[in-house]
């Protein structure tokens, strides 16, 4: 199977250092070499956040991403930040709901996926991370998704548990955008 070195990015209180969370715990339950490394500003919401995930087949070596072959992002200056850095024929995607501006690069995979609007019709304004995630893992088939549910069973606290739903819906929703 392919390595994959992810970086997701965004505000704090986005979601994002849990959508790495699932990634690498379904990588995890598949048996993977993994690395989650997250990063968040001193403000937890409304900061910036970001987390690397590798998933690999050898075992990682450093758990940071300098150039990744998938980035996620939710704002514009994390797309400023990160979009260099990808790898040529690596993917881009984006909540096109709050970055208006396009990727510059023309030797990567882009997705706009208006995930916060996505989000907000389907009731859930809080899962636009779990839309995007749902076209990452559609295109890049980063990780099984027959265990994704299982991950999500894992990474969710006890108390949110009633979430579940919600969430595979979320990640439901962005596969199939993609995939339309």
């Amino acid at each position: 199977m392919k390595d994959y070195e992810i970086v997701i990015a965004g505000f704090g209180g986005q979601g994002l250092l849990f959508s790495g969370k699932v990634l690498a715990y379904a990588g995890l339950l598949e048996g993977r070499e993994l690395s989650w490394l997250p990063s968040y500003g001193p403000e937890m919401r409304g900061g910036t956040a970001n987390c690397n995930v590798i998933l690999s087949d050898t075992p990682v070596g450093s758990p940071i991403v300098d150039h990744p072959n998938v980035l996620m992002v939710m704002n514009a200056p994390s797309l400023d930040k990160y979009e260099p850095a990808v790898t040529e024929g690596g993917y881009i995607f984006l909540d096109s709901t709050l970055i208006t501006r396009e990727v510059e690069r023309k030797d990567v995979e882009v997705y706009r996926v208006p995930a916060t609007q996505m989000a907000n019709e389907m009731g859930m304004p809080g899962l636009a991370n779990m839309i995007l995630l749902g076209a990452v893992i559609a295109k890049t088939g980063c990780i099984d998704e027959a265990g994704l549910e299982n991950a999500l069973k894992k990474v969710i606290p006890a108390r949110k548990m009633d979430l579940l739903g919600a969430n595979l819906k979320a990640i439901a929703a962005g596969k199939e955008y993609v995939n339309k």
